[in-house]
């Protein structure tokens, strides 16, 4: 049997890592295979200094179907624990992957989200999607219980009714509801999404990225702590900060009242 090629192309300019799924022939689905690729991918734009951004796109109509069952199936002796293992160290991984990247991560949606899909975009810190983009929590409709961090994600970006409604019915989430959701922070029209997707991501690998980076972790970590921890995280990495050249630019260029320039460093 020939060895099973992943559909993930990733390709770095200008500071931007840019990860394409491309399977639009199935609907982007993930194969294990492809979701390794993508944590991959993503674990590479975390630790390289030189990527201040990442982009998430994808071929085709569809920005991603979920994961790919088709080669899912069960077992005449199955093992406790196995159906955990796999969903922890795989769909769930690929969320925290996206939430633990240092660099900001934006998903650029052209089309249908649905399952995994769906929450890669939420996990993202910047979500671009074309006003023909759809959301699904497609799980209950295969007789499924939420996966891929859904549990976690949802309740957390839009409140605990909300989210039950969306997981228990399964019903479509246009682009304009999303946006007022707080899931999606902007709509454009299909033709201009690739543009502002590009001003987006351009525009935040300008930026200081250490700061940033420290931002994003700390306004992820706020969700499960109290306020003493925010309180004294907020502090820490603000010293820890302070010592950085885009600190030292950004208050300067403060001073001589010029544009900063800043280096991710």
């Amino acid at each position: 049997m020939a060895e099973e090629q992943h559909a993930i192309l990733t390709t770095e300019a200008d500071g931007i890592a840019t990860i394409t799924i491309n399977r639009p022939t199935a609907g982007n689905a993930l194969r294990t295979v492809d979701r390794d690729a993508l944590i991959a991918a993503l674990s590479h734009a975390h630790r390289v200094a030189d990527i201040r951004a990442v982009v998430i796109r994808s071929e085709g109509k569809h920005f991603c179907a979920g994961a790919d069952v088709s080669g899912i199936g069960g077992t005449d002796d199955p093992v406790v624990g196995d159906i955990t293992r796999r969903i922890m160290g795989g769909a769930q991984q690929l969320i925290a992957a996206i939430l633990d990247c240092d660099k900001p991560v934006v998903s650029v949606v052209q089309g249908a989200a649905a399952g995994m899909g769906a929450h890669i975009a939420y996990a993202s810190d910047f979500v671009v999607a074309s006003s023909q983009a759809t959301f699904i929590e497609s799980f209950i409709l295969r007789g499924l219980t939420v996966d891929a961090g859904g549990a976690y994600l949802l309740p957390r970006l839009i409140g605990m009714q909300k989210a039950k409604e969306l997981a228990l019915l399964g019903e479509k989430l246009g682009a304009s509801e999303a946006h007022a959701l707080g899931l999606v922070n902007r709509v454009v029209e299909p033709s201009n999404l690739d543009a502002a997707a590009s001003e987006l991501a351009e525009r935040i690998a300008s930026g200081p990225t250490t700061a940033i980076a420290l931002t994003k972790r700390l306004f992820n970590a706020s969700l499960d702590g109290d306020r003493a921890a925010s309180f004294l995280a907020e502090g820490l990495v603000q010293e820890l900060q302070s010592h950085s050249a885009d600190t030292h630019e950004g208050l300067q260029s403060f001073i001589e009242r010029r544009p900063a320039a800043f280096r991710g460093r």
